[in-house]
């Protein structure tokens, strides 16, 4: 038997008194009882019940003065006042880092003399000598060959420049790895899968600390910046969460009740999507689709607050200089047609075959980490891959920048102004027409030089991603997964402009492209590519098209998005069902029931349950014959999380569940309080204590530690059943009965085992209680 996982059901409240003048422990309430120890699943079921009886003495407080109404209107207030809270902090740090990105990033190649901390743009936008051609060239901004050299061309300044951005890249990724080793391990990863293990009620003590914050925010910049193929988007959710669980913290109503607390994060994650895309709705979306177990309508009202109050905030800081809360904000001037949903559907394939590519790979590569001695050297390992990403960077321009810029660049439509290679076309001299609308040109050499490099980063991102993600740092897939498809989308959109300027009169061009009309947007193409290459990588759907129309402006492309999105999860879920977070959530033995999951195989209760046929018979309490030294015993020789307490061992019929931690606790706390308490005291969890002599040690009450209405099912009820109400309520565990006869006992662990047995996976990858 594994009573694996703690309490179920609501907890005994106000009405049970105690008897005589014996003392019933909870009636004066003593710290820690009722709280979860590191690595255990909270009970949904008692933290709710918990709330109402806590709001219910709030309420009937309320009637009595008018003190007591004031604390009861800040009780309702405190959810809005933290939502407000995380808003502004999230939002402030966002902008933060993206500023010190943009700075560090730029620091690379080259370093502003007027001022030290100017980007490349922001040391450009202040200098008079710059023209609108030259933009980002000035004499202000000098690479780092020319300040040490004075000479900025020639193959000595080449090589010079080489070496720093190698050398700058080398610092920032052993900086960033260092201080995640030192200071704060769980700030390393993405930290979706393990925001998403812990909203389904999972305790990871210190994953949402101070501590984590601020070494996740301070190497996340430094990451980014040594130019690693990563994202600081998934971050930012972990980032978001941090700051939900430090400002649950100040407010009792959130620090005491672990399912409250959850109602927080999942409006932080919400937050932490609004800040790292500039896409408040879509934050919202990605919290109930992506991330949230329990998502109740009031959390969808105050994720809506905290996603537009982190949004403000950002689009205050305004750490792009475009009055945008996004780097990507894109205008695109022609519809799109009918016929370009076959290229579209056909980035949406591609889409799902480098999700299904990614995951498998990097599951692998992953679990090679983990397995061998790779795993003991992960600041050598994420050296190794700095060094080898920045030597193969260097020489390709559309690698060299940082990751976001090169996906601004590949959703931008070619307008007159543009001075991008991809920009490159041979114009015809006798077109006179409005500056938004550029006819459709033949590519120049430009072009065509654009298209080698942009192909040869595409193999480089493709393989280096792969590498890149699970290492020891903090590292984002969303600009990684929409760079790879951008790239793609865009060559594509090159290619089908070629042909339909060269082809126009083909069948499928001819209604729609007349010669001298701007009829393809290459850029649009790029934006349908990242939206399948993240839907692939991420599974997401509804959402995804939501940030991807927020992140670009480009509201009436919804249709071609929606195709590539529902593509790429079509062809995805053909190769496996789990996304790359469900994935790494298996790989590290979390215990995640995935609602999306579906268990169709024909077992009963008592095919799971614990004892098994040869086990030992189940570990139990009686309800007034059990001694203070039995109950200590028992949970020295054991490490079950709580025991079923039955009228005797004869009948075993079943009176309720009391949790280890509870018990333990209880005990502790009456030898300190209670006097005549010792080791031959009988425990007894009924109504009315045993008649014993006066001669006889002085019994102990536990009536208020028992749950009395666990949650049981018969030892026929069908798995399947048992899995969806696990899913739904929320459980630790449920006790198996027959007749009011305890039979055995089914726990979260047992559930996701049996579901690994079936689907032929190995049972025991199921580490956490």
């Amino acid at each position: 038997m594994e009573a694996g996982e703690g309490v179920s059901g609501t907890t005994p409240t106000e009405e049970m008194n105690g008897a005589g003048n014996l003392m019933d422990f909870l009636d004066e309430p003593f710290p820690d009882v009722g709280t979860y120890e590191d690595f255990h699943t909270i009970d949904w079921l008692r933290e709710k019940s918990r709330d109402t009886d806590r709001h219910r003495k709030i309420t009937s407080k309320s009637k009595e003065s008018f003190w007591e109404l004031i604390k009861s209107l800040l009780d309702a207030w405190s959810g809005w006042v933290v939502m407000l809270l995380i808003g502004l902090l999230s939002g402030t740090l966002a902008g933060v880092i993206d500023l010190a990105v943009d700075w560090m990033t730029d620091l690379k190649e080259g370093v502003c003399l007027t001022a030290f901390y100017y980007s490349h743009e922001q040391c450009c936008w202040t200098s008079n000598e710059t023209t609108f051609e030259d933009r980002d060239k000035c004499p202000q901004w000098q690479k780092w060959a020319e300040l040490m050299t004075g000479h900025s061309e020639g193959g000595g300044a080449y090589l010079l420049n080489y070496f720093l951005y190698v050398l700058w890249a080398l610092l920032f990724s052993f900086l960033a790895v260092s201080l995640v080793r030192v200071f704060a391990p769980y700030a390393c990863g993405s930290g979706i899968p393990e925001i998403k293990t812990i909203l389904s009620g999972f305790i990871i003590r210190g994953y949402l600390g101070k501590w984590t914050l601020l070494i996740k925010t301070v190497t996340l910049v430094l990451a980014v910046s040594s130019g690693l193929s990563l994202g600081k988007e998934g971050p930012l959710v972990h980032v978001a969460c941090c700051c939900g669980n430090l400002f649950c913290s100040l407010f009792s109503k959130y620090s005491k009740n672990e399912g409250k607390r959850r109602e927080v994060l999942s409006a932080a994650a919400a937050a932490g999507v609004s800040v790292a895309f500039g896409a408040p709705i879509g934050g919202v979306l990605f919290s109930l689709e992506e991330v949230s177990y329990y998502f109740p309508l009031k959390t969808l009202w105050r994720s809506f607050f905290a996603a537009l109050v982190a949004a403000f905030t950002l689009r205050a800081i305004n750490p792009f200089g475009n009055s945008r809360l996004v780097l990507f904000y894109v205008e695109y001037h022609t519809p799109w047609y009918m016929a370009e949903l076959v290229p579209f559907i056909l980035l949406g394939v591609f889409g799902g075959l480098w999700g299904t590519l990614f995951i498998r790979a990097n599951i692998a590569w992953c679990r090679r980490r983990k397995t061998t001695q790779l795993g003991k050297y992960p600041v050598l390992e994420v050296i190794a891959v700095t060094g080898i990403t920045a030597l193969l960077a260097f020489p390709n321009p559309y690698t060299r920048r940082s990751t976001s810029e090169l996906i601004s660049e590949l959703f931008n439509d070619c307008g007159a102004l543009e001075s991008s290679q991809l920009c490159d076309y041979i114009n015809n001299p006798n077109m006179s027409r409005p500056v938004d609308d550029i006819p459709d040109r033949p590519a120049g050499p430009g072009v065509y030089t654009a298209l080698w490099q942009l192909a040869l980063a595409l193999v480089f991102k493709i393989v280096i991603t792969i590498f890149t993600f699970g290492m020891k740092i903090p590292s984002g897939l969303f600009i990684p997964s929409m760079a790879v498809g951008a790239i793609a989308g865009r060559i594509v959109g090159i290619a089908v402009e070629q042909m339909a300027y060269h082809h126009h009169d083909w069948i499928i061009f001819k209604n729609w492209c007349r010669p001298g009309a701007d009829c393809v947007t290459p850029g649009l193409y790029a934006m349908v590519g990242a939206a399948a290459c993240l839907g692939g990588v991420t599974r997401m759907t509804v959402s995804l098209v939501v940030i991807m129309f927020e992140l670009t402006g480009g509201l009436e492309y919804i249709v071609p998005l929606m195709a590539a999105a529902v593509t790429s999860k079509w062809v995805a879920d053909a190769f496996g069902k789990e996304g790359i977070y469900e994935s790494h959530i298996q790989l590290n033995g979390y215990p995640y029931l995935d609602v999306r999951d579906e268990f169709t195989h024909r077992t009963l209760a008592t095919d799971v349950m614990r004892p098994r046929r040869n086990d030992p018979p189940l570990a139990v309490l009686t309800q007034d014959s059990t001694t203070v030294e039995d109950v200590e015993t028992l949970i020295k020789d054991t490490d079950y999380n709580g025991f079923p307490v039955v009228v005797s061992r004869e009948s075993e019929r079943l009176i309720g569940f009391v949790q280890r931690r509870d018990l333990t606790l209880a005990i502790k706390n009456a030898r300190q309080k209670q006097d005549g308490v010792v080791s031959s005291s009988v425990v007894y969890f009924t109504e009315d204590g045993p008649q014993t002599p006066l001669s006889n040690p002085q019994p102990l009450k536990l009536r208020r530690v028992l749950n009395l209405s666990p949650f049981t099912v018969t030892d026929h009820t069908p798995m399947e059943t048992v899995v969806d109400i696990f899913r739904k309520l929320g459980l630790r565990q449920c006790l198996v009965t027959r007749s009011g006869r305890l039979l055995g006992i089914i726990t979260k662990k047992d559930v996701l085992r049996h579901m690994a047995q079936m689907m032929n996976q190995d049972p025991e990858s199921i580490m956490f209680n």
